[in-house]
């Protein structure tokens, strides 16, 4: 029978593994991955960072817009009279600004500043074709549900002198540009096709 070598038997023992620089790696790379894992794990915790925000205000805004019922829509658009019981409303939003400007949840938010564009689809009714109600958008949080004013211009009161009105000077100019971004516009257009069952 052999007998190990007073070698092998020494490079098998704990004291020797603590001196090997291929275990020091391996303690190491565990404790910055365990660290990495903790730091990620808190940070999902926390606010959310501006951009997170803003998409959820789209997201409610967009639910909010699409579920009042028709005579709601009345002022939101020069064509509103024609969204009805029969109609469904498909819209796209982009908040661009709220207050307080410290906020970090939609709870926390008053008021939200933005765009808005939505067709109301009618049964094989084209995009192109479609009635679209658009504009600038204030909408005060605190009521349920929330309560959207759009910038229009009237027989009195001009569009630049609206947006005056309703937006503070830091989003006046984003408010006069009436863009929902690519992105944007084509999930909406999507979205309005679906309703539409055009193809």
């Amino acid at each position: 029978m052999m007998q190990a070598s007073p070698e092998r038997i020494e490079s098998t023992t704990p004291a020797v593994w603590w001196r090997n620089r291929f275990v020091w790696v391996g303690v190491i790379l565990l404790a910055v991955s365990a660290t990495v894992v903790l730091l990620v794990d808190r940070a999902g915790s926390g606010p959310a960072p501006a951009d997170d925000l803003n998409a959820q205000l789209d997201r409610r805004l967009v639910a909010t817009l699409e579920q009042l019922d028709p005579e709601q829509h009345q002022g939101h658009g020069e064509h509103a009279k024609d969204v009805t019981a029969e109609t469904k409303v498909v819209c796209g939003v982009r908040v661009f600004g709220f207050e307080p400007a410290g906020a970090t949840a939609v709870s926390e938010v008053r008021t939200a500043y933005g765009f808005h564009l939505c067709g109301v689809a009618e049964p094989n009714r084209p995009w192109d074709w479609a009635v679209k109600l658009v504009g600038p958008i204030v909408v005060a949080m605190g009521t349920e549900p929330p309560t959207v004013q759009v910038a229009e211009a009237t027989n009195e009161v001009s569009f630049a002198d609206r947006v005056g009105q309703l937006f503070p000077e830091q989003y006046r100019e984003q408010a006069r540009k009436e863009s929902l971004g690519d992105e944007r516009m084509r999930e909406l257009r999507q979205r309005y096709d679906q309703a539409a069952g055009v193809s």
